[in-house]
């Protein structure tokens, strides 16, 4: 079992950038699969990124393409989002998840584990 704790959400402007963070407990964490998911008030838990175990296969929503980058660091058990160009429609609540197979994996039901998430709010 894993425990994952976001943090580095907050406010920035429309063309800003930030970094996301996921902590994980546990000595396992280099054999999850990883991912980052996005809620909005009032819409449906979607997909963001996607990493491998071993960071060699990434996914990325079309939304996000180009302006987002996941990656790990499996010595510090640690996940990351680098979130470049936001625009406002990029505010929701992040959250990064766990998975036992290392199968690309674009929903939510396919993530066995969860954080709490984290709040980014960008302004036009």
């Amino acid at each position: 079992q894993v425990q994952l704790v976001e943090s580095g959400g907050g406010l920035v402007q429309a063309g800003g950038s930030l970094r996301l963070s996921c902590a994980a407990s546990g000595r396992t964490f280099r054999t999850y699969a990883m991912g980052w998911f996005r809620q909005a008030p009032g819409n449906e838990r979607e997909f963001v990124a996607f990493i491998s175990s071993y960071g060699g296969s990434t996914r990325y929503a079309d939304a996000v393409k180009g302006r987002f980058t996941i990656s790990r660091d499996n010595a510090k058990n640690t996940v990351y989002l680098q979130m470049s160009r936001l625009k406002p429609e990029d505010t929701s609540v992040y959250y990064c998840a766990a998975k036992d197979s290392n199968v690309v994996a674009t929903t939510a039901p396919e993530y066995d584990y969860w954080g709490q998430g984290t709040q980014v709010t960008v302004s036009s």
